[in-house]
């Protein structure tokens, strides 16, 4: 938890959301509200909102007299299972939780007296445009995240959140360049571009600009901005001119998170997909011609509906197939209301064996990156905490304590199996 004067946000879930409890931080404090707690949750998984649930209880006993505002996907795709809980105070949608009037009417001395309504969460599937909110930078963070795109036009089964963020909005080029002016002249030196489907940017803007676009045009326009970080893709979204800047502009890091989900085409067709396996791997092969010293992260979901042990052996020889080093591992968890819950259901302990063999396959990729960066000498950027982080997003534990923000020419001495040891 992150406490800012007497607001206090608990962010769970993707970098947007990290993003947006900043913003949610700068309303309420503007609006003036006081002795709050902001619980901002994620849908993606069933085990997402139990913490969720869990925290908002902790948190009532922590603080009995504090207002409780839940917000965020979960709130937006279930707001009575929020509302039903008798220590949360008011229930607020995605779009509301952005706005000024929504903290002011927390702020007012009337809150939660008479009979008005505790949830405020409108049909998020009718809003059509997304607004930048200007920022100054994230609290907690050495770098920023900038939103430039949220939503998502795409129904894969197994996915909520499309019910939770609506369909695909994207913010004009020109506020997002001015958006990191603004953030590097506060002493930002890399924005992360982040949303709900970044690879999807531009659809609804007139011409249509693609994200390779946007990317080209803040590296031209902010100079001074020292690295530029792209959040999780769509590999079959990415366009040429993306493709164009990863192996030409070196201001543009080295490291893309694959939106990849599985390794089997059947499987990868039942979760409505719009890739298959010889795909992700062309794409991954692509980049690496264009940029060698590219590294890769993936999503990879185990078992979906109807996955049998073939089908499952072909997302961990993924892995390798594509040369993954970073594996963000999901275990298979139903959402009420999409197809995949629907579909016939493996059994909860074969699910659990198998994200075990996907997250110590992740974690063999992951040491056998580190074994090849020892004796190397890296640009690190120092961050809170004594880590600093390498262009390829690697984490570098430092070897004394370092102020933020600075960058550090150092030898990798070696590493503990999660991060490097600096020299």
């Amino acid at each position: 938890m992150t406490a800012r004067s007497d607001i206090d946000v608990v962010t769970f879930g993707c970098r947007l959301n990290a993003y947006e409890s900043e913003v949610i931080r700068q309303q309420a404090a503007r609006a003036g509200v006081a002795d709050a707690v902001v619980i901002n949750t994620c849908a993606v998984t069933a085990e997402a909102v139990r913490q969720a649930r869990q925290t908002i209880r902790r948190v009532r006993r922590e603080r009995p007299d504090a207002r409780i505002i839940v917000t965020g996907c979960a709130a937006q795709t279930e707001p009575e299972t929020f509302a039903e809980m008798p220590e949360v105070d008011r229930v607020l949608g995605n779009e509301e939780k952005l706005t000024t009037a929504a903290w002011s009417a927390v702020a007012a001395p009337d809150f939660g007296v008479g009979t008005e309504e505790k949830i405020v969460v409108n049909d998020i599937m009718t809003v059509k445009e997304t607004a930048l909110h200007l920022v100054d930078g994230i609290a907690g963070h050495t770098r920023a995240f900038v939103q430039v795109q949220t939503g998502c036009d795409h129904r894969c089964t197994f996915c909520i959140i499309p019910y939770g963020r609506g369909n695909s909005r994207s913010v004009p080029m020109g506020e997002v360049v001015t958006q990191i002016r603004r953030l590097v002249a506060h002493g930002c030196r890399e924005a992360v571009l982040t949303g709900v489907d970044i690879t999807s940017y531009g659809a609804n803007l007139p011409g249509t600009p693609r994200l390779g676009r946007l990317v080209k045009q803040i590296l031209k326009h902010v100079p001074e901005l020292a690295r530029l970080r792209l959040s999780s893709i769509d590999s079959v979204e990415a366009d040429d001119d993306l493709l164009d800047a990863l192996a030409n502009e070196p201001r543009l890091m080295p490291h893309l998170h694959l939106s990849l989900q599985a390794g089997d085409d059947m499987i990868l067709k039942r979760m409505k997909r719009r890739h298959l396996r010889a795909d992700a791997i062309a794409f991954t092969d692509r980049v690496r011609r264009l940029r060698p010293d590219v590294i890769f992260g993936g999503d990879i979901i185990a078992g979906f509906p109807t996955e049998t042990d073939a089908m499952f052996q072909r997302s961990l020889d993924l892995v390798d197939a594509c040369g993954l080093t970073y594996l963000h591992v999901f275990p298979f968890s139903p959402r009420q209301g999409t197809p995949a819950a629907r579909m016939p259901q493996v059994d909860g302990g074969v699910i659990r064996e198998r994200s075990r063999r996907l997250r110590e396959k992740g974690e063999a990729v992951l040491r056998r990156h580190l074994d090849g960066e020892v004796g190397t000498r890296r640009l690190v950027l120092s961050e809170r905490g004594g880590i600093g982080r390498t262009a390829q997003f690697t984490p570098v534990r430092l070897n004394a304590p370092v102020e933020p923000g600075l960058f550090l020419d150092l030898v990798v001495a070696g590493h503990n199996g999660r991060e490097l040891l600096a020299a």
